[in-house]
């Protein structure tokens, strides 16, 4: 299915909810919908399934204008925030609820095959009441799927779950969107959620499209700095830096040599994006070393996420491993030059790290 939105903008009142944007999806693929908490991924998914109508611009299905159309009259399968399930059936009738309305054949077995995929067998002849929140959305997955909607739309399906419960559901969806033939929209506020799922993102930021194209690309080369803060987890270290006849001299006196200094143009400010795992606590060939005492160190999974005051400001490194740190003490961060963006004075993107194979 081919869903395009041309021009589309949502006013409320006098309020601006998404300004005039044009989005084409790819048919067949995960399209995610990253931004924080308002940047307008729920006014733009509800124009997407027709809940709402946009107040400039159309709304496109396999080239027939369908704005206005309402959601009823539309193939379209959401999945919510909430565990929306039919409170009264079992978990089993939640799923063929679908595949009744189609007069679908031998539901029984279609609903047998849903429920195994999402590991949710055992609880058929249970009601929703009966189950945890995890099991509960597995559910509403299942009844999504079950419809077979050409578009599917998630809103942030995952954000009520716990962190193994988020994990393990990531990971499933990930393999039952590549089996399927459903164009999805999954909205998320977390770029690793966009990382896991891949496909295409956009990127939204107080209602306004900043880039749209295949993930990995999004991600390495983001098109300017609110892209880049947006596909950063943690947020993406920035540090002040001004020309130099080899490049850049950062915040705190750091000289950034660059290979191909004519990139910066004539411009005399620039912003020095550092990823915080792009830091590191043991130095290799060409790294420069920026020095600090630490603020406060986190541990979280396999990883330690450090906070460190230097002379560039206030600096978060994302460190593999375990590690132990006093505070206050001092600590030594690495990071190689090719490693770093660099933005310009209108906080577009002049400079993005090499990437080695593709990658």
């Amino acid at each position: 299915m081919e869903l395009t939105l041309q021009a589309i903008g949502k006013k409320v009142g006098a309020q601006t909810w998404l300004y005039p944007m044009d989005l084409a999806l790819h048919s067949g693929a995960v399209t995610v919908l990253l931004g924080a908490t308002q940047a307008g991924k729920t006014s733009l998914m509800r124009i997407m399934a027709g809940l709402d109508e946009p107040t400039t611009g159309r709304v496109h299905v396999d080239g027939r204008n369908v704005t206005g159309v309402p959601v009823r009259e539309r193939n379209v399968a959401m999945v919510y925030q909430q565990f929306i399930n039919y409170p009264s059936l079992s978990v089993a009738r939640n799923i063929a609820s679908p595949l009744k309305l189609r007069g679908d054949k031998d539901i029984d077995k279609h609903v047998r095959e849903l429920a195994e995929r999402l590991h949710i067998e055992m609880f058929l002849d249970r009601l929703p009441a009966e189950l945890s929140g995890g099991q509960q959305q597995r559910v509403a997955l299942a009844r999504a799927l079950a419809k077979g909607a050409p578009l599917m739309l998630l809103d942030e399906p995952l954000v009520n779950l716990d962190y193994k419960l988020r994990e393990e559901l990531r990971d499933e969806l990930t393999q039952l969107f590549a089996a399927g033939d459903s164009t999805v929209v999954y909205a998320t506020t977390e770029p690793t959620e966009a990382l896991l799922l891949g496909g295409y993102t956009a990127v939204l930021d107080e209602g306004r499209l900043l880039q749209y194209g295949p993930t990995s690309e999004v991600f390495h080369s983001p098109a300017n700095l609110r892209v880049a803060r947006a596909f950063s987890d943690p947020p993406m270290n920035q540090i002040a830096a001004q020309r130099s006849a080899s490049g850049l001299v950062l915040q705190g006196g750091t000289e950034l040599v660059l290979d191909a200094p004519q990139v910066l143009g004539s411009g005399q400010r620039f912003v020095v994006g550092i990823r915080a795992s792009s830091l590191r606590l043991q130095p290799r060939p060409g790294d420069i070393a920026v020095r600090g005492t630490v603020e406060l160190a986190e541990i979280s999974g396999s990883d330690t996420y450090v906070h460190a005051a230097s002379p560039m400001g206030n600096l978060v490194a994302q460190v593999t491993g375990v590690h132990y740190f006093d505070l206050g003490a001092p600590v030594t961060l690495h990071v190689h030059p090719g490693q770093v963006y660099v933005f310009g004075e209108n906080e577009a993107l002049l400079l993005a790290p090499r990437r080695v194979g593709g990658v």
